[in-house]
């Protein structure tokens, strides 16, 4: 089947991209394309050293367990999954907060594949307008990461509606106020586990989750190894 006009282009542009990651699977769940900023993140060193290999073959378990679920709502529901916080190692070794989005591809009416983008969360410019109303909102989920507060709370700080501080946050941080807050608390977690040796019940509790297995759930998830992992690695 020859390729369709412009896409040959467009996979040239996503190689040019360095802040986004981005990759092409089959309904296998193997790899047709990716950039080399997606390249980055594995343990390979080439594009050709990933092409046709699975998550599994490349991310540590939690992960690739995590991806390949995603994958397989995608293409069961041949529905979007749409801005996914995960914590994902960058290239330098030092992790960095993304949002991913995975598209279905279509041939007809039957999904054949995935398309996957993963944004770097970059630090915002000072000089966005938003910036000073939201300062309040953010310090707030600062300083109470084991009282999570509530996008209405953080509304009020903001001097907006829940609508406004939705779109002002997307817009700044490229995250909803819940995403926004759970990336905090994660963050207050990581700086325990590794600047301090404060038990990991404890640091649950200091994170506003209701009990460790909670917390190691989620922080698996959002980062494929659990706090104790992280916190042996980093050592």
């Amino acid at each position: 089947m020859p390729t369709p006009p412009g896409v040959d282009a467009l996979l040239e542009l996503f190689g040019e991209l360095t802040g986004v990651m981005f990759c092409a699977k089959d309904a296998d769940g193997r790899y047709t394309e990716v950039n080399d900023a997606f390249v980055r993140r594995t343990r390979e060193r080439t594009r050709a050293a990933v092409l046709g290999r699975r998550a599994r073959d490349l991310f540590v378990p939690a992960l690739a367990e995590r991806y390949e679920e995603q994958d397989a709502a995608v293409l069961t529901s041949g529905r979007p999954l749409r801005h996914e916080l995960e914590l994902i190692r960058r290239g330098n070794g030092v992790a960095g907060w993304y949002v991913t989005t995975k598209l279905p591809v279509h041939d007809g009416d039957v999904v054949v594949g995935i398309v996957s983008v993963s944004e770097d969360l970059r630090a915002p410019e000072d000089s966005d307008p938003s910036l000073p109303a939201l300062a309040r909102a953010v310090e707030l989920a600062a300083s109470r990461p084991d009282r999570p507060p509530r996008v209405e709370e953080m509304a009020v700080a903001a001097g907006c509606s829940t609508s406004v501080l939705e779109r002002r946050m997307r817009r700044v941080f490229g995250l909803a106020p819940t995403q926004f807050v759970l990336r905090t608390r994660i963050d207050h977690a990581r700086a325990l586990l590794t600047g301090t040796a404060t038990p990991l019940a404890e640091i649950a509790a200091a994170c506003g989750f209701h009990d460790q297995p909670a917390f190691t759930r989620q922080f698996a998830r959002l980062a494929g190894e659990t706090p104790g992992q992280y916190r042996r690695r980093a050592r």
